[in-house]
């Protein structure tokens, strides 16, 4: 049994340990907790050196087409699974007290954990898609049931029915990747189907309606412009610890999946390539206004989360295979992480907001900087990484992303991606506006008479924010932590 099989596994006995009886928020905190350790265990027993899939196993299901449960890691997947580790955990220790149904809730969440960690370890495409599936059916449940608002219920149901459409947009286009590459023998197997790429590439026309239907269905699933519409609403009524996992975490899988295919379709995007800019700009300026505009810190945060899509669609369009190093892919990688770290941090916060104060809107908030400071500074850094500032790993992985954008540039005038790259720019510019306006609205200026006194963040929830904000600054500081571990 491979250690990623048990790291898999661990989420899904939590949550049966639960269902017979055992303490809930222990249980679920000392599975994850397990499982960040593993984490760390897995990364250490990585060697970046070799090539391909590692820590690999894997047992055949079925014979024609070839489909087992598989998984290994590589160094995308591998980023992938620590932002999963230490997302979970933190989620679950910032889990705020439930009332009713707590079984169900901790269960819920623990689902969410074991989908994704399953989605990032698979090498089967089958498996693949099925542990997305998995980490989908509980946040129904989570927003319907313990959500907040008047309109939780439609919003459960209307994300429920957008990423459904995704799904079967993306599984007809998996399905069409792979019977395109079968060579006599339908497989399932990504290993496989990438020696099968490199050998005989899939022909150009192919590509282009392949690579459109899995930008769709990947799209829909990360919130790319103009299939936005689900994100920001279920963020903001999600509980905090679903928000911060799906945000963070399983939203991720659209962008990892793109990483995987691209390099198997690059005729696909250089065909699609002007589309995909066209859409991505949307996020960042369109959707960029959009959450300027917000008057609550829930929905505001919402969008953010979908603006900075933007910038991992940006690295993943720059992708050139003539053109020598990823830079743009290593970029998209290490700002999916970044993202996945200060979103969580900021929605955790923001739902401990909630419950000391009662509400999360801009204009019955303010002047409580001085009495609850550690709080202040846990969400100044978290708004500080996701605006952008160096020293955090979202700068770095912004940088490489827009250095991607001009790679290869000639000096003899601006192509459309670099036009493209000028124009995200200014998306930092909005990040920085609406991110320190959050701040002072919250924080600074008069305390409101009728907001009630607020104790300070306690000690012990103080720990799953560290780890969050040291996560965001030891990468911030030394990428080279996490872009020497890629390869693409």
């Amino acid at each position: 049994m491979s250690i990623l099989d048990i790291i898999i596994l661990l989420p899904l006995l939590g949550a049966l340990a639960i269902a017979f009886g055992a303490p809930a928020r222990s249980t679920a905190m000392a599975s994850t907790g397990a499982n960040l350790l593993l984490g760390l265990v897995a990364w250490g027993l990585y060697d970046p050196s070799k090539e391909g899939f590692q820590l690999t196993a894997s047992r055949p299901l079925v014979n024609v087409p070839e489909i087992s449960y598989a998984v290994g890691i590589d160094g995308l997947s591998l980023v992938m699974l620590l932002l999963s580790v230490i997302v979970s955990f933190c989620a679950m220790w910032m889990a705020p007290k439930v009332e009713s149904r707590q079984k169900l809730y901790f269960i819920s969440l623990l689902f969410i954990a074991a989908g994704a960690l399953g989605a990032f370890c698979s090498t089967d495409i089958f498996f693949f898609y099925a542990f997305h599936e998995l980490a989908l059916i509980p946040t129904f449940f989570m927003i319907g049931i313990w959500g907040s608002g008047e309109n939780r219920v439609a919003t459960a149901w209307k994300i429920t029915i957008y990423l459904a459409v995704g799904s079967i947009i993306l599984l007809a286009g998996l399905i069409a990747f792979q019977s395109q590459l079968s060579n006599g023998s339908l497989t399932f197997d990504l290993v496989t189907l990438q020696e099968r790429s490199a050998e005989e590439a899939i022909p150009a026309r192919a590509q282009g309606w392949i690579f459109l239907t899995l930008l769709i269905g990947f799209g829909i699933l990360v919130s790319l412009f103009p299939f936005h519409a689900w994100a920001a609403p279920a963020y903001a009524a999600a509980p905090a610890p679903t928000s911060m996992l799906h945000a963070g975490v399983l939203k991720k899988f659209g962008l990892y999946g793109l990483l995987r295919f691209t390099p198997m379709l690059p005729e696909g995007l250089e065909t699609w390539r002007n589309l995909l800019i066209v859409l991505l700009l949307g996020n960042i300026l369109f959707v960029g206004l959009v959450t300027l505009a917000q008057k609550h810190l829930d929905t505001m945060l919402g969008n953010s989360s979908v603006m900075h899509m933007g910038y991992v669609f940006l690295g993943i369009a720059s992708w050139n295979a003539a053109s020598g190093e990823p830079i743009g892919f290593t970029g998209a990688v290490l700002l999916m992480f970044g993202h996945g770290i200060s979103i969580a941090l900021l929605l955790g916060l923001c739902g401990k907001l909630r419950e000391r104060l009662g509400t999360v809107e801009f204009d019955h908030l303010g002047g409580i900087g001085k009495q609850v400071p550690v709080f202040s500074f846990l969400f100044g850094l978290a708004a500080f990484a996701a605006a952008g500032l160096p020293g955090f790993a979202n700068f770095s992985g912004e940088v490489m992303v827009f250095f991607g954008g001009f790679q290869g540039y000639g000096g003899e005038g601006f192509n459309s991606l670099q036009i493209a790259t000028i124009l995200a720019l200014w998306g930092v510019v909005i990040s920085a506006v609406y991110m320190l306006r959050a701040y002072r609205s919250i924080f600074l200026g008069r305390r409101p008479d009728d907001l009630n006194a607020s104790p300070d963040i306690v000690f012990t929830q103080r720990i799953p924010c560290a780890i969050l904000a040291g996560a965001l600054l030891v990468i911030g500081f030394y990428p080279r932590l996490f872009s020497d571990l890629l390869s693409f």
